[in-house]
């Protein structure tokens, strides 16, 4: 379906419904190109609602026999979904480098983490169990157990293209649902590929499904009454209005929101370390990821000390092209894009924050159209500043000094997000108080980017989260699933 070769051209990008590949009715479509060279890719036409309503019908006519079969049949597909992905982990990383602007590197960890969902995912026979309590009453015995409810769908965002979409859809399947994946629209030839592998994998036909297009489509899905449950990855604007609709509607939601993530640097911390975990945090994906950590509060004793290292560690950042050796950040995703990153970086200086390093004059030889923005740090970034309240999705790293611990965790807590946030030290006491008082889901110590393994759920407070049950690990069963009681006599004939 999908054939890229080295300049990475591609054909026009499909449907995936019913087993079969479907270009969608709709006469508007998006042009995709490489965001390192301005090479076309593809073209994307964008999915009606009529092509939606064919999607859910055939997942919901699917459902009816999938949620029947055996939790060990079910399951089959995934362990083979798992081989082909370790099988293609190399071609599906260069998609993704070519479709989205990463390196190698970090489209080969992204890959990996999706694959460890799969992984998680396979093990739904035992996460599925709820329980029995025998003689719960006189002569009576009682058991909880989970019960799939029909099609879900997961509206994912164009910054891990490769992992996110594996957040949700070995979960949904495993647990006997039928699944609808709608893509950004941005970057969405590494979804292809894996769909090729999921037709490859065995699945029934209409049990995983995909629809592509732009907020038609998604509004399309989210107000569909054939779909039990709605999952978004996205800023926090449209995830909020993602949540309230979909809510509204009577669906399950669970919406991931934008970030301004916090790190923490005490007296106490192995300093270079700290500097180098902090600009990785902040520029690897060139900032576009919800778990970048790219406020940096500096006890005052160790602030200038830190800075001159971040700097130095900033200056050592290669920017290019993700396919070519040695590069350390490659492209931002759009020229539209890096217009807004160079826009914040200008606020900034604006504002009145010291300029540590500029990162607005990053050219790569050879690649004069790709849309890139080297490491950028400020210093000296009050709280009130924009560069400090605001997700900026860039390589720009806003440094302050603080008097304390105390005083660092305070500040971080008064931002309406509540994603991430690390705390570098060498004081268990510090560490204790930072884990106990910060209002934060995701909660790193000598740790540069809290990303939860599979096994464990993904965090998400405050404006960065909207719903009750996150991404990942057993809360995907509980999601995915509705529990029933079974109570039972047998009296003696």
């Amino acid at each position: 379906m999908v054939e890229l070769d080295s300049l990475g051209e591609a054909d026009t990008v499909r449907n995936y419904v019913g087993g079969d590949w479907i270009t969608p009715e709709s006469d508007e479509e998006l042009v995709t190109t490489n965001p390192a060279t301005g090479d076309e890719l593809g073209q994307v036409p964008f999915s009606s609602t009529d092509d939606v309503d064919d999607a859910v019908q055939t997942a919901n006519e699917a459902f009816e026999d999938w949620s029947g079969r055996p939790v060990e049949e079910r399951i089959q597909p995934l362990f083979e979904l798992k081989s082909l992905l370790e099988e293609n982990i190399e071609e599906l990383a260069e998609i993704l480098v070519q479709d989205h602007g990463k390196t190698r590197a970090e489209a080969r960890g992204e890959l990996r983490r999706g694959i460890e969902n799969v992984e998680v995912a396979c093990g739904i026979p035992s996460m599925m169990q709820s329980g029995t309590l025998l003689n719960a009453a006189p002569e009576i015995d009682e058991s909880a157990v989970r019960k799939p409810l029909g099609t879900f769908a997961t509206i994912t965002p164009f910054n891990f293209p490769g992992m996110i979409p594996l957040w949700f859809l070995p979960y949904a399947v495993a647990t006997g649902n039928s699944f609808i994946l709608k893509p950004s629209e941005q970057d969405p030839l590494v979804t292809q590929k894996l769909f090729e592998l999921i037709d490859e994998a065995g699945f029934p036909d209409g049990v995983v499904q995909l629809v592509n297009g732009g907020k038609d489509t998604v509004n399309a899905l989210i107000d569909h009454d054939g779909i039990e449950g709605i999952s978004f990855v996205g800023s926090t604007p449209i995830a909020k209005i993602v949540y309230e609709r979909a809510a509204a509607n009577g669906k399950r939601v669970q919406a991931q929101g934008g970030a301004k993530n916090h790190i923490v640097v005490t007296e106490t911390a192995d300093l270079e370390f700290a500097a180098e975990k902090t600009v990785s945090s902040a520029c690897a994906c060139a900032g576009e990821r919800c778990l970048a950590n790219d406020v940096v509060l500096v006890e005052e004793s160790v602030y200038d000390e830190f800075a001159d290292l971040v700097v130095v560690e900033a200056e050592a950042q290669t920017v290019g092209y993700g396919l070519d050796d040695g590069t350390d950040i490659g492209s931002l995703i759009s020229e539209e894009h890096e217009t807004t990153v160079r826009n914040y970086i200008q606020t900034g200086i604006e504002e009145g924050a010291t300029v540590l390093r500029d990162g607005r004059d990053a050219s790569v030889d050879g690649y004069d159209e790709g849309n890139f923005v080297g490491p950028t740090v400020f210093g000296d970034v009050t709280e009130d500043m924009v560069i400090s309240q605001e997700e900026i999705f860039g390589p720009v790293l806003a440094l302050d000094a603080v008097e304390s611990v105390d005083a660092a965790i305070e500040r971080m807590n008064a931002s309406q997000f509540g994603n991430a946030a690390s705390l570098f030290t060498g004081s268990g006491a510090d560490a204790q108080t930072f884990r106990h008082q910060a209002e934060i889901g995701n909660i790193g110590v000598n740790v540069g980017t809290s990303a939860p393994m599979a096994f464990f759920h993904f965090g998400g407070w405050k404006d960065s989260f909207f719903g009750d049950l996150h991404a990942q690990g057993e809360d995907m069963i509980q999601f995915y699933t509705d529990k029933a009681i079974y109570i039972e006599r047998w009296p003696d004939a």
